[in-house]
């Protein structure tokens, strides 16, 4: 919107530099989640929207802290409203991008909201969506947004070509459209569900979040510029540059958020703030053509992920085979493990915040190692 003004003088043409812009969308995100947080705090109070302790029933009662009872959930409506408004207001609306990339965002959001509304008013994990028909749900959300991205003139075509890891160009080149769908719904899925599986500790996704988003918007400022794209041997994504708004809006709205969500937390971002997150970072990776750099760059989402696929099939196999059911950690997601080795809280997050900022240094790296 403010973009707009740059039309009306030569003295206003600061609001056509994408760096101006982006700043721009950092710093209201941030200071809307810092100055609305405590009355979004007080109103979730109001309401009673605590959501049960995701532990309850799987641990022992003297291992939980309940301490965090009474910590608000779904501290993520304020987190998507200011991207939201940060990114309508910095951005250029003319762009399909940005339209695309806040319904995502918004769909996501929905889902997350639903389920946790469903915990609030049920006062249990069984109260929310069944684990069957969210997913199905993000599997929508996720396809109709790859197939609208595969629509746009000048950015559609790249949708059906596969880039992969140290090469400078597409290991497959206009694959089927329905399959390159499939694939990169997962991808965002993916990305969107390791995001609420790291949910688990005090600034934990928050942090690692931040870092994710600063580092895709490197990807997207670089993919969106004909020269760096050309130097780099990366795709020229038209438009990809403006996406940097929007990721930008997720960095500052997600440190707007660590203010009230550090430890201890006087808020939690519940699905509603976590699958959004993780759906939008994930089709930014696809939009770029970083799909397994994402891997890389959220690896400790993905680390999270991991752990509990892991801990699930064995415990599976073992009760099947041995009729109890064996553990590889001792608990997962696997920031509980090092809780039980006896990391403190805080502890556990700072480190994985350290991997995480690795872990983005690498992907980054993937740019020059091809």
């Amino acid at each position: 919107m403010l973009y707009w003004l740059s039309e009306l003088s030569d003295q206003l043409r600061i609001f056509k530099y994408l760096t101006f812009r982006a700043a721009g969308a950092f710093f209201t995100a941030f200071i809307l989640v810092v100055i609305l947080g405590p009355t979004v705090v007080r109103s979730l109070k109001k309401f009673s929207a605590v959501a049960p302790l995701r532990l309850q029933g799987l641990v022992p009662d003297e291992e939980i802290d309940y301490s965090k009872a009474k910590t608000p959930s779904m501290g993520g409506l304020l987190i998507v409203f200011s991207i939201l408004v940060s990114s309508l207001l910095w951005a250029t609306l003319n762009s399909p991008l940005i339209i695309l990339f806040l319904g995502n965002m918004l769909a996501f959001c929905a889902i997350g909201f639903y389920d946790d509304y469903q915990k609030v008013v049920n006062q249990g994990h069984e109260g929310g969506i069944s684990a069957k028909t969210k997913l199905l749900m993000q599997f929508i959300v996720a396809g109709t947004s790859i197939y609208f991205l595969a629509s746009i003139p000048g950015i559609g075509e790249y949708t059906k070509d596969l880039m992969v890891l140290f090469y400078k160009k597409a290991v497959i080149n206009n694959a089927p459209i329905w399959v390159m769908i499939i694939f990169l719904s997962v991808v965002v899925v993916g990305s969107s569900n390791a995001v609420n599986l790291t949910d688990g500790l005090d600034g934990l996704a928050t942090g690692c979040m931040m870092i994710c988003a600063a580092t895709f918007i490197v990807f997207a400022y670089l993919s969106g510029n004909a020269i760096y794209s050309e130097y780099l041997n990366i795709p020229f994504i038209y438009g990809a540059g403006e996406v940097c708004v929007f990721g930008a809006a997720i960095m500052g709205a997600c440190m707007g958020f660590l203010w009230h969500n550090c430890y201890p937390a006087s808020m939690f971002m519940g699905d509603t703030g976590s699958l959004a997150l993780g759906g939008s970072i994930g089709l930014i990776a696809v939009l770029v053509k970083q799909e397994f750099t994402l891997v890389i760059v959220g690896g400790v989402f993905v680390m999270e992920t991991v752990s509990v696929m892991i801990q699930t099939s064995y415990f599976k196999y073992t009760r099947k085979r041995f009729g109890e059911g064996r553990r590889v950690f001792l608990m997962t997601p696997i920031h509980h493990h090092f809780q039980k080795k006896g990391w403190t809280e805080t502890q556990v997050v700072i480190r994985f915040w350290i991997l995480g900022i690795l872990f983005a240094g690498i992907g980054l790296a993937t740019l020059k190692i091809r």
